[in-house]
């Protein structure tokens, strides 16, 4: 049998060329579709390689033309194709001594008929045919052990080629939810050498899992563990639910921890918001304290004493306003020395990542804060809570998702976040 293999712009003129060279009674083995890489590849046009056989006819064959045709057949297949070819298996462990010679007088037994016990000249001939064909044979099984041994290496590079696929895939999710490609790539390089290991594609996804749990950090909701009463400002611009936000944590704090909370105002901008905060304090019976300046705010406070925590709604402003900036630096940082304070600053989920990293940076000059996302509910990318929280290192400590009170608010879940940016639910 002659086996041999042919290109062509099509699965029909590969044949034809077949048919050409080895005759219409060629038998085609298999066709391979060649698509084009490189750069280029989107221009240029797939290619065809058929692998074809004849059978060859003959009168009679002698054992010399056995063995060349034998030889020929072996020397005619591409050991390194990328397509399977039939050929008969051959026995997978090597020939020794005694089995090599035993073959040797089993073929002479079956072609007696052809020697003359006086013709050592023939003898001698076919004997040397007999090792050429052992020679082969033997090349054939070392180079099937040697595909043996090469099979664990096969593997390591065909699983590390899944997990590069698989860490493309990660890369281009986490794009996609809007990731910073700058903190996509610091969790790519934390992971790389876990790949050079040739980790399960699992182990993988556990990797990135926990390194992104590590990095939003451990979340804390308000703490009440010091002097009475907390002081509890809430910072932001304009439209992001600043006082709803408030509302939502005082009904969780009073409802569900039985804490006395009060509520005081400094937004006396916006048209209606202090009618708003106090329609929530009528609803939680809690008193409402109404301040126009940074020194009235003591003596609000005063006035609260014995409450376990006032929560200090402020006015929202665009972070381009310096006059406003420095009403409500003036605000925080008058707060009498024997009172605790903690500030939160409330973003929107659904602001664009240039202009939070400016909200951020304002706030960030007039006091420490911690970060409340608002209005997850209102977006299908949550990637800006990842970058706010490695760009600023600000604990994010709260999330909403909606306009219920006092539902639709939850301290903030790393593994739940960790999941929606990996693609899941």
């Amino acid at each position: 049998m002659t086996i041999k293999k042919f290109q062509g712009k099509s699965r029909e003129e590969a044949i034809e060329k077949a048919k050409e060279d080895l005759g219409d009674d060629v038998v085609v083995m298999n066709v391979k579709e060649i698509r084009p890489r490189g750069l280029f590849s989107s221009f240029k046009k797939s290619t065809f390689e058929v692998t074809a056989a004849i059978e060859e006819k003959a009168s009679s064959i002698d054992s010399g033309t056995a063995l060349r045709n034998v030889q020929r057949m072996h020397e005619s297949i591409n050991m390194v194709a990328n397509d399977p070819i039939p050929i008969p298996p051959v026995a997978k462990e090597p020939l020794d001594q005694s089995r090599a010679e035993q073959s040797a007088i089993e073929f002479l037994k079956r072609n007696a008929s052809l020697l003359k016990q006086d013709d050592s000249e023939e003898r001698e001939r076919i004997e040397e045919k007999l090792e050429n064909l052992q020679s082969i044979l033997e090349k054939q099984l070392a180079s099937e052990r040697k595909a043996e041994e090469e099979k664990p290496f096969v593997k390591a590079e065909e699983k590390k080629k899944d997990n590069f696929s698989f860490l493309k895939v990660l890369y281009e999710t986490l794009v996609d939810n809007e990731v910073d490609e700058k903190y996509v790539n610091q969790i790519m390089d934390e992971v790389e050498k876990v790949n050079g290991k040739g980790s399960s594609v699992d182990h993988i996804l556990s990797n990135v899992y926990q390194k992104m749990i590590l990095k939003f950090g451990q979340p804390h909701g308000i703490d009440l563990s010091g002097k009475k009463p907390k002081i509890v400002f809430f910072v932001g611009p304009t439209g992001v639910g600043k006082t709803t936000t408030i509302a939502k944590i005082a009904s969780k704090l009073k409802v569900e921890q039985g804490r006395k909370i009060a509520f005081l105002t400094a937004d006396t901008y916006r048209i209606a918001a202090a009618e708003q905060l106090c329609t929530y304090a009528n609803i939680l019976d809690t008193p409402l304290t109404i301040i126009y300046s940074a020194e009235e705010l003591n003596q609000g406070i005063e006035q609260l004493e014995n409450f376990d925590v006032i929560l200090v709604d402020t006015a929202g402003f665009s972070h381009k306003s310096p006059n406003q900036k420095e009403d409500t630096g003036k605000l925080i940082q008058s707060v009498d020395k024997r009172y605790s304070s903690e500030v939160y600053l409330v973003l929107s989920a659904t602001t664009k990542y240039k202009d939070l990293i400016e909200i951020t940076d304002v706030y960030k000059d007039i006091s420490d804060y911690k970060i409340i996302f608002t209005k997850l509910d209102e977006t299908t990318t949550y990637g800006n809570i990842l970058n706010i929280k490695l760009y600023s290192q600000a604990e994010v400590s709260y999330v909403t998702d909606g306009q219920n009170v006092p539902d639709d608010i939850e301290l903030f879940n790393s593994q739940k976040m960790v999941k929606r940016l990996l693609g899941g639910s």
